[in-house]
C-alpha cells in the first residue's frame, strides 16, 4: 500500500484527487494539507510514503515545502502537481527534490503510473510536460523563459512578492532576515530587468504564474 499525502490550497481539488485515488486498491490517502507549511507538519504526523504537492500555493509554496520535506524526511517521495504543462518550474522542483511532475489534467491512469513509479524511487514526468521540455530544448530556448537564471531561493522570493507578501512576512516564512529578503528583491530586479514589485507581478501574470493556483 502506498500512503499518500495530498497538498493543495483548494479543497475541491483535494476532494477530486481523493476520489480518483480511491479507485486504486494500492493507494491510500492518509492526510491532506492546504499549504506548504501544513504539508511539512502533516508529513511528520501522518508518515506518508509519497506527497502529491501543489506547485503554486500561498505561503512558502510547493518548491520550498518540497525542499524542507526532503531535508527532514529524505525517504518521502514527492510528485509536483501543476495546472499548466508549460509552467516555468520543472527544473526548480526537481532540483528541490521532487521525483515526479504531472499536470492536474492528466488522465487517472497516468496519475496512478506516476505514483507507483515515484514510490519505487524512479522519476516520472507526465507526457505533456515532458513534450514541452523536449521541444523547448530542441528549439534552443530555456524552458523557464526569463526565470532560467533564478536560483531556487530567488524563485521562492519572487513568488511570494507577486502574491502580495510584505518583506517581513517573507522573512518570517523563509526564516531569513528582512535585509536578506531585500537583497533577493534587488537581485530579482537586476536579473529580470524590472524596477518594482508591480513590474514583477506583471511578469508573473504574463507567464501564467498568478490567477489559478497550480
Amino acid at each position: 500500500m502506498i500512503r499518500v499525502l495530498l497538498v493543495d490550497d483548494h479543497e475541491l481539488v483535494r476532494t477530486g484527487f481523493r476520489h480518483i485515488l480511491a479507485g486504486n486498491d494500492e493507494i491510500e490517502v492518509v492526510a491532506e494539507a492546504k499549504s506548504g507549511e501544513d504539508a511539512v507538519t502533516k508529513v511528520r504526523s501522518s508518515t506518508p510514503d509519497l506527497v502529491l504537492m501543489d506547485v503554486n500555493m500561498p505561503g512558502i509554496g510547493g518548491i520550498e515545502a518540497t525542499r524542507k520535506i526532503k531535508r527532514h524526511f529524505p525517504l518521502v517521495q514527492i510528485i509536483a502537481v501543476t495546472v499548466h504543462s508549460d509552467t516555468p518550474f520543472p527544473e526548480q522542483l526537481l532540483e528541490a527534490g521532487a521525483l515526479g511532475y504531472v499536470t492536474k489534467g492528466c488522465p487517472a491512469d497516468e496519475l496512478f503510473e506516476a505514483i507507483q513509479t515515484v514510490a519505487r524511487g524512479k522519476p516520472f514526468i507526465s507526457s505533456e510536460v515532458s513534450k514541452k521540455l523536449m521541444l523547448a530544448r530542441i528549439s534552443g530556448r530555456g524552458d523557464e523563459g526569463p526565470f532560467s537564471t533564478l536560483s531556487q531561493r530567488e524563485m521562492q522570493v519572487f513568488l511570494m512578492i507577486t502574491q502580495g507578501h510584505k518583506t517581513q512576512e517573507i522573512s518570517d516564512s523563509l526564516c531569513l532576515s528582512p535585509k536578506t529578503i531585500s537583497t533577493y528583491r534587488h537581485r530579482l530586479f537586476e536579473k529580470l530587468n524590472v524596477n518594482s514589485d508591480v513590474d514583477l507581478t506583471r511578469l508573473a501574470l504574463r507567464f501564467g504564474m498568478l490567477g489559478d493556483h497550480g
